[in-house]
């Protein structure tokens, strides 16, 4: 099963996962000395990603492989999410920057956990919000959850609010693919958009 074999991973590479209403504070000097240190290694061959169909924000389908060409930041959550999604979409917003400063094009991608408020209508509008090359993905429950066991993905209700609706638990890594839709890393959000910066055009740099 990949969910387990992903948890395992997260605590062999220091790269906790955040789930809604955690906080992670590290000093100066900690952060410091984390950017210093290489990307966490993978401690064996990983298997995640593969092909798969969805629907963007214009109503076209959109495959795992970038039509562009572009190396692409890949996100699981919901739009009107109000936690750890409200820093991971910005964030990835100012590595799509940075990369681009750099020559380096890459589009960052957010595949929905909650299909039922983010349809080919709403999703794009809140996404573009955060960077305006997102794309959003959605689709019928059974593509979906293709997705989600390619990239052992869990989700879950964890209660309803008044105001925001259904409120899910969900995952907070980044995952970098390359144009075709490879898997190559994780990007833990507590890593700085620098970091991860220097970290996808390393990738780039080795044509891994």
């Amino acid at each position: 099963m990949k969910a387990p074999v992903l948890s395992l991973l997260l605590c062999l590479a220091g790269a906790p996962a955040l789930a809604h209403g955690t906080d992670v504070h590290k000093t100066n000097a900690e952060t410091t000395q984390h950017q210093q240190q290489p990307a966490p290694a993978l401690p064996f061959d990983l298997k995640l990603g593969g092909p798969f169909q969805l629907t963007d924000q214009t109503g076209k389908i959109r495959t795992q492989v970038n039509p562009d060409g572009h190396m692409q930041l890949l996100f699981f959550g919901y739009a009107n999410c109000a936690s750890i999604c409200t820093a991971a979409l910005p964030l990835m917003g100012d590595v799509v920057d940075d990369l681009a400063g750099r020559g380096l094009n890459v589009t960052p991608v957010m595949i929905t956990v909650d299909p039922k408020r983010d349809t080919v209508e709403t999703i794009g509008p809140a996404l573009q919000k955060h960077h305006p090359d997102f794309v959003g993905l959605t689709g019928s429950a059974m593509d979906l959850q293709v997705v989600y066991d390619l990239f052992a993905i869990a989700h879950d209700i964890v209660f309803t609010d008044p105001a925001l609706g259904d409120v899910f638990s969900h995952g907070s890594h980044i995952y970098l693919l390359d144009p075709q839709g490879k898997f190559l890393t994780l990007l833990p959000p507590i890593l700085s958009a620098g970091r991860m910066v220097d970290i996808v055009q390393n990738y780039a740099d080795t044509g891994v």
